[in-house]
């Protein structure tokens, strides 16, 4: 002991800056393991997936985008209660300027092309009574189309499909959802590395000191690398439930200690650019059940340019003939068809106000259960969380053996 004690005293400087290296090694480790969970979000390296490395979040991007997705349409997100946030007749009040134009142009177009010359034709008086009668029938056909998609909303829109596709579409999106929610759990994940490793620093001087056995360095460095790695992302999780440390100190796994903020985030993130309006938008009239809502919208438009022509029919099928009359209400409504998916865009932003998707997110992330909960960061670690580890330990390691390296130049053994 005695021997010990005066080679302490001797080489002090070396033995207090062990545990500040140990504590070094330690944040190091997390730094590294944090910035692989991120990127490269494409994989680098020369055989792939063997000789080279992709974030862990973009390389598991397809079973991380089923995971949220599931638990997004499961469980945060109702089809139905979005539909019955929406009025129809505010709707149809939101768009009536554009929608009146884009009438107009319709109806000008389709005699135009079925029958050159007749507007000109026409008296003043009947050209505004065709056109304003057109434009009459606007408004109930709102309300029919809203009407609809409410009553079949399950069968038109696929919540699923407008998530997954937007995730897919940006792989930064997910890394940038993950990443955003979880700012907090990797501070604290590389504080850790720096309390712990001091900690495993001060045993690793004690061992030294005692024994001078070169391979103490890279055993305690990779030891630190792998067991603070190990411990940081095993807090941040757990415990679940409220506990005390000892029966004094009150703990609980981070993520689940910030439930509410998270919450919000997420479901700000989400609402913003997971399951925004226009991506629902682009769901109802371009996904798969697409046929669906096109069929159901072709009867109402139909039905609602043949109800506001039969007043028009005394001026313009004497003059074109019944049969180009009839064709000329089908070009209507196919052109006004046309149309549909830029005039539903004109609602977005009342429609984003109106059902306030995030917030609507953030109170049912309450009522999540623990597990449920941890599911929105947890998928992102568990599969590859023993090659963050593996890499901490492999760079504990080799700072321990440069340790030994430097002792050995400085004639210290």
């Amino acid at each position: 002991m005695e021997r010990v004690l005066a080679d302490i005293a001797e080489h002090w400087p070396l033995y207090a800056v062990m545990p500040v290296v140990a504590a070094v090694i330690g944040y190091v480790t997390k730094r590294v393991a944090i910035e692989m969970m991120f990127r490269p979000l494409k994989f680098i390296g020369v055989a792939k997936p063997y000789l080279g490395w992709q974030g862990v979040v973009p390389r598991n991007s397809a079973r991380m985008i089923r995971v949220s997705t599931e638990l997004i349409t499961s469980r945060l997100v109702d089809a139905r209660q979005i539909a019955e946030r929406l009025d129809a007749d505010e709707l149809a009040k939101q768009i009536q300027g554009p929608l009146l134009l884009i009438i107009d142009e319709v109806t000008r177009d389709v005699i135009a092309e079925h029958h050159p010359g007749l507007w000109e034709t026409l008296p003043t008086f009947a050209q505004d009574l065709i056109v304003k009668q057109a434009q009459a029938g606007a408004p109930a056909m709102i309300r029919q189309i809203v009407a609809d998609l409410r009553a079949n909303i399950d069968d038109v829109l696929d919540v699923q499909q407008v998530a997954s596709s937007a995730l897919e579409r940006d792989k930064q999106l997910l890394v940038r959802l993950v990443r955003d929610i979880s700012r907090p759990e990797m501070a604290f994940i590389a504080r850790c590395g720096i309390y712990f490793g001091f900690a495993l620093g001060v045993v690793q001087t004690v061992v030294w000191a005692i024994t001078k056995e070169p391979l103490v360095l890279p055993i305690f460095g990779g030891l630190i690398g792998w067991f603070t790695d190990w411990l940081a992302i095993k807090l941040v999780f757990f415990p679940r439930e409220r506990t005390r440390i000892l029966g004094l100190f009150p703990f609980q796994g981070v993520f689940q200690r910030r439930r509410k903020e998270v919450a919000r985030q997420y479901g700000d993130i989400v609402a913003r650019e997971v399951m925004t309006v226009p991506n629902i938008i682009n769901g109802i009239f371009t996904g798969p059940r697409s046929d669906r809502v096109m069929a159901m919208i072709q009867r109402t438009v139909t039905k609602v340019v043949d109800e506001q022509a039969s007043l028009a029919k005394p001026f313009v099928a004497v003059a074109v003939g019944t049969r180009r009359f009839q064709q000329m209400k089908h070009a209507a409504a196919d052109k006004a068809m046309t149309y549909l998916d830029e005039t539903a865009r004109l609602a977005a932003p009342y429609a984003s106000e109106q059902i306030n998707l995030g917030q609507v997110i953030a109170a049912k992330m309450d009522k999540l259960t623990r597990v449920e909960y941890e599911g929105l960061l947890r998928p992102a670690f568990r599969q590859d969380e023993w090659k963050l580890i593996a890499v901490g330990a492999i760079i504990g390691a080799l700072v321990g053996e440069l340790q030994v390296i430097v002792f050995l130049s400085s004639g210290l053994f």
